[in-house]
């Protein structure tokens, strides 16, 4: 029965380990990262901020950064249309 106990143990915890590292590389990509809520925080408007406080860091960092992409696509038009 230990022989067994002395098998199964260490073969258990190695599959543990190979799920949770399946399970935080997906959290990895869903995860916000710490330069983002920085930038957030110094340029959000109010807008946005709202929106941090009724639905979370998600939608609040979606609007931020549509409104930033906004911007650096009005900045190539015309850009592109002064050449």
């Amino acid at each position: 029965m230990t022989a067994w106990f002395v098998i199964a143990v260490p073969i258990v915890i190695m599959f543990f380990a190979l799920f949770m590292e399946r399970v935080e590389a997906r959290l990895r990509h869903v995860a916000v990262q710490e330069d983002e809520v920085e930038e957030f925080l110094e340029q959000a408007r109010p807008d946005e901020v709202r929106a941090l406080y009724g639905h979370g860091i998600g939608r609040a960092l979606e609007l931020f950064r549509l409104r930033r992409l906004g911007g650096r696509a009005r900045n190539l038009r015309q850009r592109r249309t002064r050449r």
